[in-house]
Parts: C-alpha cells; structure tokens; sequence
C-alpha cells in the first residue's frame, strides 16, 4: 500500500488539509496526518481544530511515498520555519520520492530549490516566493517528483494528482467518479 504524510501547522488552510486526506484514503492510499506543533490537536487558518494521528517527533517517516504541505496563513509560514520538515523534503525529494504543496506552501518548496527549473502554481501573490520555478495558472502542476495545487476550491485536482503520481489511471477515475467530479 503507497503512504503519504500530510503535515499540519497552526493556521493551515482547513479545506485543503481535511479533503486532501479523504479523497487520498478514498484512494486506498495510507494517509497520516502529522502535527509539526508538538501537540495532536491543531487549529487552522478558521479556527477549526483537527486533530493529527502522529507528532512530527515520534514519526518515522521511512517507507512514505509522498509528503504534503495544506497551504493557508499563517500555516504555510509555520511550516518554512520548521528546520526538521524542510530537512526531510529536501531528502525526500532527492530521493526521487513525492512532494507536493498547495495554496500558500509551496513557498517551501520554492524556498528549498526544490521548484527550481520546474512549473508550479500557488496561491496569488505567492509567485515570487517560488524561487525558480516557471510559474502557470493551472489548478494543479506535475512535474517530475513534484505536485503544486492553486487553492481551496481546486484541492480536488491536486488529491486527484497525487493519486494518479502513487497509483495510476484507474483507481484516480474511481475515486473521481465516486465524488461525482466525473460521470
């Protein structure tokens, strides 16, 4: 079964964060929800508390096949500031394994050189912080071992490219159909 790791930070983009995690497990994908802030409980950019499976501390994060940033404010600046996290994309991401951000957090990619030579979409207004990268109005951006996503409204468009990267064609036309995105 393919693993993926969404992380959490106080003042994430909830939308971003709750969908992405449905529509991942929807894909049989084994999803952990990861709190940065030394406690499980963890509130978003809307003052909703969800409450995280791990503490980044006690995680081991060998065998995970894809790491995801949730954007939001001030989320994605709470996840650039954490030294472990931006360790373990950069590996992770030299490993050839999965990146992916939405929103606001690919300013941590961007940041890390990780989008360097690459596309990548974000948030408006979040385009200088993409160091290197060329930057497009898609919904959602696959290039190579990376995935960046817009915004709130389009996170079905990028759990659904994160699904095609880990398991293909068909189980992302399953779950697509399943949530009504197609007939």
């Amino acid at each position: 079964m393919k693993k993926a790791v969404l992380f959490l930070a106080t003042g994430f983009e909830e939308t971003e964060a709750v969908a992405t995690i449905d529509v991942l497990r929807r894909g049989d994908i084994e999803t952990t929800v990861v709190s940065i802030t030394g406690d499980h409980k963890v509130t978003g950019a809307h003052n909703i508390a969800v409450t995280a499976d791990a503490l980044f501390d006690e995680m081991d994060f060998s065998g995970v096949d894809a790491l995801i940033l949730p954007g939001g404010m001030p989320g994605s600046t709470n996840l650039n500031a954490c030294e472990p996290l931006k360790q373990l994309l950069t590996e992770h991401h030299r490993d050839g394994k999965l990146v992916a951000a939405i929103c606001a957090a690919p300013l941590v990619l961007g940041g890390l050189g990780i989008l360097n030579k690459r596309r990548a979409t974000c948030y408006p207004g979040i385009e200088p912080q993409l160091i290197g990268a060329t930057i497009v109005e898609d919904s959602a951006v696959t290039d190579g071992n990376v995935i960046t996503g817009k915004g709130p409204g389009l996170v079905f468009n990028f759990a659904l490219s994160i699904i095609i990267w880990l398991k293909g064609t068909k189980t992302t036309a399953g779950v697509a159909h399943d949530l009504l995105l197609i007939d």
